[in-house]
């Protein structure tokens, strides 16, 4: 691994914390700067590391360093981190991981600083007590920010370390089935020809495929042929909830990158639906595994506040909501997300979530079905949004969610059956009297 891949992981991390770029941004970007797949996936690899234990690798270098390296050289602080990463966390050999991280500085035009990050790395590899964190605050002995610890705290008093300790792993790579194109028995057989291990964990839906290994999905069979999508299992649970029938008029209200139109469109034929998302960029995305998988739906780019710029008219038999939210229940997909996250972020998404519920209500027809959705796991976001929207809105009632045992609405926790962190609410409208 070269001093360029170092280098760029620094620079990657710099432009998440101090510049509140989003690494699903910054990250592709700096890939296209290597031409080996497996250059790319360490330097994933990397990021991704240095953002699960920012506040541990931020608390060593305060021990070793008088202060923190400022303004023009806050990229060399990222490399120290990245560095750092590598010697506690990484099956690089420790010459190469000082050596290519040093040699990196020169690039980030910190040929002064070698000596200083040679010193910084080698007192890391001499002194493992540098990484004891028994008495450190749960801020750094659990890589997350203190508001969001604290929010958990009093939410989840009896899980809230478990959902901490399942954002710090690695997600699982989850598979969905088109089965417009294939059925899972199909599918299944043609992983097995390939040796490729995986399991079925849910009998109710089949389509849902964990691989026990992680790989480039587009060498798998039939990824051309659109045999399949990548899509948490949590998420799988979106089309199975709503349950569209044929016929029906179906509204996806905030729908980029589309995995859960398409699988709305792969469950029931002859479907009505209409894909509406904001972001013109990002419905790219939408049109893109549309057409890989063979599917077809009205794509609009308009708010759905905004009713008079998209809204024909007709009312809706069927309306998924998952709505933009803080997206903390999939930290352990993007761990940059609890440092671009702010506390005041989450007043601000909750009053927003609610005005589009109540809009998309008014959209709904009498005797039609509404599941609202999150990748959540903050009650504001949550269950204090759905029983604060029962409570004004009279022809409004929870429809209960068997997977979910008792409950009404269904808050699956970060790894849970190893899935993402969920939140689902099915609501039905009233016909009137």
């Amino acid at each position: 691994m070269s001093a360029q891949l170092r280098a760029l992981a620094a620079d990657t991390c710099y432009q998440v914390i101090d510049q509140g770029k989003s690494l699903s941004d910054a990250l592709p970007r700096a890939q296209l700067k290597l031409d080996l797949p497996a250059d790319k996936a360490l330097l994933q690899e990397i990021c991704f590391g240095v953002m699960r234990y920012l506040p541990q690798l931020e608390t060593v270098c305060q021990q070793l360093m008088s202060k923190p390296l400022v303004k023009q050289l806050r990229p060399l602080q990222f490399l120290l981190y990245v560095g750092i990463y590598q010697l506690k966390f990484m099956r690089i050999p420790d010459h190469a991981a000082i050596s290519e991280t040093v040699e990196a500085a020169r690039s980030l035009k910190g040929q002064s600083l070698t000596k200083l990050i040679n010193a910084v790395l080698r007192s890391v590899q001499r002194q493992p007590a540098l990484f004891d964190f028994s008495h450190a605050p749960d801020a750094v002995k659990f890589n997350h920010p203190g508001w969001l610890i604290s929010a958990l705290q009093q939410a989840y008093p009896a899980d809230w370390t478990d959902i901490l300790l399942a954002n710090q792993q690695k997600a699982p790579l989850w598979l969905r089935i088109n089965q417009q194109q294939i059925s899972p028995t199909q599918f299944c057989a043609a992983l097995t020809a390939e040796d490729i291990a995986y399991s079925q964990p849910f009998s109710y839906l089949p389509v849902a495929i964990k691989l026990q290994q992680a790989c480039d999905v587009t060498s798998l069979p039939g990824y051309q042929q659109g045999w399949f999508s990548v899509q948490d299992a949590a998420a799988q649970h979106a089309a199975l909830l709503l349950n569209a029938q044929p016929g029906e008029q179906v509204l996806d209200a905030c729908c980029a990158p589309g995995g859960k139109t398409c699988h709305i469109l792969e469950q029931t034929t002859d479907l009505h639906l209409t894909a509406l998302d904001r972001d013109e960029k990002r419905l790219e995305r939408v049109h893109a595994n549309l057409a890989r998988l063979q599917l077809e739906a009205r794509v609009v780019a308009a708010d759905v506040l905004d009713t008079a710029r998209w809204w024909q008219g007709n009312l809706f038999d069927r309306i998924l909501l998952d709505v933009p939210c803080s997206a903390t229940g999939v930290i352990r997909r993007h761990p940059d997300i609890r440092w671009l996250r702010k506390k005041a972020d989450i007043a601000n998404l909750a009053s927003l979530q609610t005005d589009i519920l109540q809009q998309a209500w008014q959209l709904l027809k009498p005797g039609g079905t509404l599941l609202y959705a999150t990748c959540s796991v903050l009650p504001a976001e949550n269950q204090l949004q759905i029983t604060q929207f029962l409570a004004h809105q009279a022809d409004a009632s929870l429809v209960p969610i068997t997977q979910a045992g008792t409950e009404a609405c269904w808050q699956i926790l970060p790894g849970a059956a190893d899935m993402d962190g969920f939140f689902f609410a099915l609501l039905h409208k009233a016909t009137p009297n």
